[in-house]
């Protein structure tokens, strides 16, 4: 019920990880990243803490594969889990349980790795990461060009209704952490909008953290 991609951007050393599904909320329990260390996709039949325990064990030095390793040995239930990694050089793992539901399968390469389950077909991942593979531009844009290219692949067997998108970039909490929980309509493309709301301002809401001094005013009524 769930396509996803972990991905690195090698200029930068930004992570981020885009998702989406059929169930609501999918971001709020699938979607882990941290800053420096890597991100993590939870998905299938979630177990949300195997996304924290993957990045520790990726904080600790072990490679995506390694930790994605350590974790298929320490999960419960873990034949109906998927599990996607990218480390701090690019590398990328998953593992995806026998008993992932439906149609399931994966794909990956440097810097990107994709995966999902209740498919319309098994070209959904490799859309995915070719496309994010052969685009340019901030990681955001990527995510959101390899989102698309996976839902016009054929994306999710049904109707998908929640997505959304996490970037980490030297600052302990996500640079970037957007949400649609449940929509009717199109929630890769509520994403998408929020994104290009959203990345113009990316720079001076950190800003705003690190000294509000030095920060741009918030260009609202009554910010003089």
């Amino acid at each position: 019920m769930t396509f996803s991609l972990v991905a690195r951007c090698p200029d930068t050393g930004m992570f981020g990880l885009a998702i989406s599904s059929s169930s609501p909320a999918v971001a709020a329990r699938c979607s882990f990243a941290r800053a420096g260390v890597g991100a993590v996709a939870s998905q299938n039949v979630t177990d949300p803490s195997l996304g924290p325990l993957t990045l520790d064990f990726l904080q600790q030095g072990l490679s995506a594969a390694s930790a994605v390793a350590e974790v298929t040995k320490r999960g419960s239930f873990i034949e109906y889990r998927q599990v996607l990694a990218v480390d701090v050089n690019g590398s990328t793992a998953i593992h995806s349980g026998p008993k992932s539901l439906g149609i399931w399968t994966q794909a990956q390469g440097e810097n990107v790795a994709s995966g999902g389950n209740l498919l319309a077909n098994d070209r959904v991942p490799q859309a995915i990461v070719d496309e994010f593979r052969s685009s340019s531009g901030h990681i955001g844009d990527r995510l959101i060009a390899a989102m698309r290219a996976g839902l016009a692949a054929g994306g999710e067997a049904g109707p998908i209704h929640s997505a959304g998108m996490k970037i980490v970039d030297k600052v302990s909490w996500p640079v970037a952490d957007l949400r649609c929980d449940w929509t009717e309509d199109c929630p890769i493309e509520n994403i998408a909008t929020a994104w290009d709301i959203y990345k113009p301002q990316l720079d001076a809401y950190v800003q705003r953290a690190l000294d509000p001094r030095e920060a741009p005013s918030y260009g609202v009524p009554g910010d003089d």
